[in-house]
């Protein structure tokens, strides 16, 4: 059942003035979308909200509705980017060959709104963990292995 727009109003109030985060753990698209719905093309500054969305995650998740896209809703509600940006530490974890384009963009492209995870890199504290499939197109992970191989311990994740 998909929530009334006054609820879904409400819901987005809630958690605008809801404490922030600790840290939040996400995901990247295959499109570089960003925390389930942030759909490329999405502000870098949106908070809380409804969002339509896009045929390819509606068949991407048809998995999860006995493979069926008409069972699959046309709209959610999501944390913004601005959102959530706000947690003190984000962690993005990204598996397997399909996810090597959008970590591409999201590490080493441009920040921009066609690749809502790339805000990342305006995070101060971001961990990105990725298998060897879904980093096989970064044009600097040697450098990255070197670098988190050599990091100070003070440093964490």
């Amino acid at each position: 059942m998909r929530p009334s727009r006054p609820r879904a109003a409400s819901t987005c109030r809630s958690s605008a003035s809801a404490p922030t985060a600790t840290s939040a753990s996400t995901n990247p698209g295959q499109s570089g979308l960003v925390k389930g719905c942030n759909e490329p093309g999405s502000s870098l500054a949106s908070g809380t909200r409804v969002k339509t969305l896009a045929e390819q995650t509606r068949v991407d998740n048809a998995r999860f509705f006995d493979d069926d896209i008409n069972q699959v809703p046309t709209h959610c509600i999501t944390q913004g980017i601005g959102t959530i940006l706000k947690a003190r530490h984000l962690v993005l974890l990204a598996f397997g060959e399909g996810k090597a384009e959008a970590v591409e963009e999201t590490c080493e492209g441009g920040v921009s709104a066609f690749c809502p995870a790339s805000a990342l890199q305006l995070h101060p504290h971001a961990t990105i963990i990725v298998d060897e499939a879904a980093a096989s197109r970064l044009r600097h992970k040697d450098y990255y292995k070197y670098a988190f191989e050599h990091k100070p311990a003070w440093q964490g994740i």
